[in-house]
């Protein structure tokens, strides 16, 4: 490994419908109180269980929101950023950014005929197990048979 992390970084449009207890998630940052050094975006810093985002299920943890309702988000104190989603309607559209941690290294395609990955003993080890004991139950038992 080189020691360099590597990101994914894809944008997507959730659509989420307000429940009882709003929209279901916690925000962090802004431009007085940056979660991420040198940026003043906004992000989700918890999913609240059975809330519209956690039935949803793509908004994740750490996700950056970029809009709402077509509202850019850059340069928002905390707190107009959570006036901002209280006010945000029924209805609300989020424009998310996600950050996916990458594997280092080439990414090569496998060929026909090459291993999986998944090594011989983690396939091995459970049969062999399996045979051993129905082996002990077939001599232990065999007299009643």
């Amino acid at each position: 490994m080189n020691g360099r992390v590597d990101y994914l970084v894809t944008e997507e449009e959730i659509n989420l419908t307000r429940g009882p207890s709003g929209l279901g998630f916690n925000i962090v940052g802004g431009t007085d109180q940056q979660y991420v050094s040198n940026d003043s975006g906004i992000y989700v810093s918890r999913i609240k269980e059975d809330g519209a985002a956690a039935r949803d299920g793509r908004l994740q943890e750490g996700d950056k929101i970029l809009s709402v309702n077509g509202q850019d988000l850059k340069n928002l104190l905390h707190q107009d950023a959570v006036n901002l989603f209280r006010n945000a309607g029924y209805a609300v559209s989020l424009r998310v950014q996600h950050r996916l941690q990458v594997q280092n290294g080439p990414i090569v395609p496998r060929g026909e005929g090459e291993p999986s990955g998944l090594p011989v003993a983690m396939v091995l080890l459970p049969v062999f197990a399996l045979t051993i004991v129905a082996a002990w139950a077939f001599m232990r038992f065999r007299k009643q048979l």
